[in-house]
């Protein structure tokens, strides 16, 4: 029997493999394909302060290793997630972590606040790395000092786990990441989607309405591994690695470069049942090399 357990900020793990905000929607989306008590948790689609209708279509293309998207955080907004998306998480088995964005830091505080008062969730993630939220998002992310502030006023406001997401668009992503850890960060999660873009050489107009939008997918697994295992080195809380991971053997790569946990994001569209895949090849890794708990892998890279 290999333990999967894994305590990630304080938020215990029934194993190391979420799913990623934005790709699992609140939970039900998945619920006829995937048993979510089988994974680890998920991280909520982006919830902002107020509703948003998101980008003009098309907001998706397809890319020879990835998918480009520039949804532009649609959602209900903080009342429509409380009342609408709330009660159906509040019952699964599973853990969730709310992934919250607004444009300024103090509507991050509020935000953590009124969340704060709800029973049931894990942790909160903050998105300040979307590269399709113009009034805010990546512009907090890129700025170490504006990083800072909004963990600082969310921290004030909840004590629930903290965990930033940042972005890889940034000239040196461990100075971001000491940032966060210093403005008092339980974890960080990374990385959040690369600025791409795709261009209809017939029509000669850019095919996302919104001209360029967040590249994901297995193109990106390289860069994010990279800055996991640079980010390793530079700060001491946990991390969770995201970008491209579409199987076990992905997954196990992250850990061993420094990643607590993984979550798993566009892998989910082409098989809603990767999770559950992930989770059982981790296993089976751990126990043809004799690992339990799990944990164990984690940072054990051989340089």
């Amino acid at each position: 029997m290999v333990d999967l357990t894994t305590n990630f900020a304080g938020i215990e793990l029934a194993s190391p493999v979420l799913l990623a905000s934005g790709t699992c929607g609140y939970g039900r989306e998945l619920e006829p394909f995937l048993d979510l008590d089988a994974i680890g948790g998920i991280v909520t689609k982006t919830i902002t302060p107020e509703p948003r209708s998101g980008n003009e279509p098309p907001r998706i293309v397809e890319t020879p290793a990835g998918m480009l998207n520039a949804i532009g955080l649609q959602n209900p907004g903080l009342e429509g997630f409380i009342r609408d998306k709330w009660p159906y998480l509040a019952e699964l088995n599973t853990v969730v972590v709310v992934n919250i964005a607004a444009p300024t830091a103090e509507l991050h505080g509020e935000m953590a606040a009124s969340l704060d008062r709800l029973e049931g969730i894990a942790g909160l993630e903050i998105n300040i790395s979307s590269p399709n939220m113009r009034d805010g998002g990546m512009l907090f992310g890129c700025s170490a000092r504006a990083s800072a502030a909004v963990v600082e006023a969310v921290r004030r406001s909840t004590d629930l786990p903290v965990i930033a997401k940042l972005t890889p668009n940034v000239t040196d992503i461990a100075e971001i990441a000491r940032a966060v850890e210093g403005a008092g960060a339980h974890g960080i999660s990374l990385i959040n989607t690369l600025v791409g873009m795709a261009v209809d050489i017939e029509t000669r107009r850019p095919v996302l309405a919104n001209v360029t939008g967040g590249l994901s997918g297995p193109a990106i697994r390289p860069v994010a591994l990279a800055m996991v295992w640079k980010v390793r080195q530079a700060v001491s809380v946990p991390i969770m690695g995201i970008g491209g991971i579409a199987s076990a053997d992905d997954a196990l790569q992250f850990l061993l470069a420094g990643a607590s946990a993984v979550q798993i994001g566009t892998a989910t569209f082409t098989n809603p049942m990767v999770g559950v895949t992930v989770v059982e090849g981790i296993r089976a890794y751990c126990e043809r090399h004799g690992v339990s708990p799990a944990s164990a892998l984690v940072g054990s890279l051989q340089l």
